[in-house]
């Protein structure tokens, strides 16, 4: 009944704004570019949130990094400087793992980690790789996925057996037309049989990512930690500072010696790497066991360490919350300054229809004196700029979608457009052809009709 009874407002609405284009796309050009700023903002929030999110699976969940600082020593040729001595310490090894699993009771999974960058091999086929020595709990604490075979077993882990995990790069590159499980393949001087194949997973390693510890692992070999202790290296055997080496490593059952020397103008930079492993993965119960966790377990560290700090620990998912918290507000601020455009949209549509009643004095005075009601008056003008509202809002959208495709293309910037962000800019266009539309019409239906006819 309502629709019957106002259609031919409508129908007058729209042969006004058909009589008036240029005027109407001039008029809708501030809620076009409003609302498509608003879908691309939104679009860049929920971009930022996703990968936010992913990183967080990527690194774990409740997760708590040690990670060893490698010493840096200053050897200056001045003979009378006087040199500081230092308390030992083991550095990061296998006893903190076993020590940090049995006092520490909010911990749920525990994990080593220790890095080798070598080659894998098998018959012709050669690649650089990175040979990774991880825990059974490994795959677990970073929600990686086997494919087929199995995973590590303690029994593989307790006897250093020769046994691997591969990525699913390394599987589709070594073994193209044939089943990997079973089979040998050589990764530096051992020879590994493969037991398992991860499935393949998306991974965005950036230098964010990469301070995270994220990175690849389609491309990387697992073996179990005491496998490459025992196999590989073992930084903690032998350490020793040899002069005039850049990079040094001997390999043999058990042994590794890796130091660094870097030349300076005020002398020369040994770096000493005497841990014997590079990570120890530590995950808890729950989220908020994360920071008391980190406190407990700093200062048994240091205990442990006897006082020296050659370690730090890191919160990956804290640091991801906080860095997503910050990108929150930036998308908010952003969001903020696209609206302001939808605000000024409407201010250009009242002052473009209260200009339009002016012009159309006679008109409106032509049917109040034929019969045509205030409230015909009122929804014929508020007709106009809802519908101008309203298809600028629909191109809006369209524009939208086209500014977020083009930022994620040069920008490299990941938009993701939701129907609730496409729903919420235009229900926002909308309201303001309703509210800034209402004046004017509001205006129009005050107008005296016998005045309005003895307008020229």
């Amino acid at each position: 009944m309502f629709f019957r009874k106002y259609f031919h407002d409508i129908i007058i609405a729209v042969e006004a704004i058909i009589a008036n284009k240029l005027k109407s796309v001039l008029t809708a050009l501030g809620i076009i570019f409003g609302v498509g700023a608003v879908i691309s903002m939104l679009a860049i929030g929920t971009g930022a949130q996703k990968e936010i999110l992913d990183q967080i699976k990527l690194v774990g969940v409740n997760n708590i990094i040690v990670e060893p600082i490698i010493d840096q020593t200053a050897n200056s040729d001045q003979k009378d400087e006087k040199k500081e001595t230092k308390k030992f310490s083991g550095g990061l090894n296998l006893l903190d793992v076993a020590a940090i699993k049995e006092v520490l009771p909010t911990v749920k999974q525990i994990s080593s980690e220790i890095q080798l960058n070598t080659f894998v091999q098998h018959n012709q086929v050669r690649r650089p790789t990175v040979l990774m020595g991880v825990d059974p709990s490994y795959f677990s604490l970073f929600n990686l996925k086997l494919n087929k075979g199995i995973l590590f077993r303690p029994i593989h882990e307790e006897t250093g057996q020769a046994v691997a995990v591969i990525g699913s790069n390394v599987a589709a590159l070594l073994f193209p037309a044939e089943n990997p499980l079973g089979k040998f393949i050589k990764a530096g001087h051992n020879w590994l049989r493969v037991i398992g194949i991860l499935r393949p997973r998306e991974v965005m390693v950036s230098s964010s990512s990469a301070g995270l510890g994220i990175s690849n692992t389609n491309d990387q070999v697992f073996i179990p930690s005491k496998t490459m202790l025992i196999r590989y290296m073992n930084r903690a055997l032998v350490n020793v500072k040899l002069p005039e080496i850049t990079s040094m490593r001997m390999f043999g059952r058990g042994r590794i010696s890796e130091t660094i020397i870097t030349g300076s103008d005020q002398g020369t930079t040994s770096v000493l790497n005497y841990h014997q492993l590079d990570k120890v993965v530590v995950q808890v119960y729950e989220t908020d066991q994360l920071q008391p966790t980190t406190e407990i377990l700093t200062r048994m560290m240091l205990r442990r360490h006897n006082g020296v700090a050659d370690f730090k620990i890191t919160v990956p998912e804290l640091l991801l919350k906080q860095q997503q918290r910050t990108k929150d507000i930036f998308n908010i601020v952003l969001g903020a300054i696209a609206s302001i455009s939808l605000i000024v949209g409407g201010i250009g549509i009242m002052n473009i229809m209260l200009a339009s009643v002016m012009e159309r004095v006679r008109e409106i005075g032509t049917r109040q004196a034929i019969g045509a009601t205030r409230k015909d008056i009122i929804f014929q003008f508020l007709a106009e700029s809802i519908l101008i509202s309203i298809v600028g809002g629909l191109i809006g959208v369209v524009l939208g979608f086209i500014m977020a495709r083009l930022i994620t293309h040069f920008a490299g910037i990941l938009t993701i457009i939701t129907p609730v962000s496409v729903l919420i800019a235009f229900g926002v266009s909308a309201a303001v052809g309703i509210i800034f539309g209402y004046l004017p019409a509001k205006r129009a239906a005050d107008q005296d009709p016998v005045v309005s006819l003895r307008s020229t």
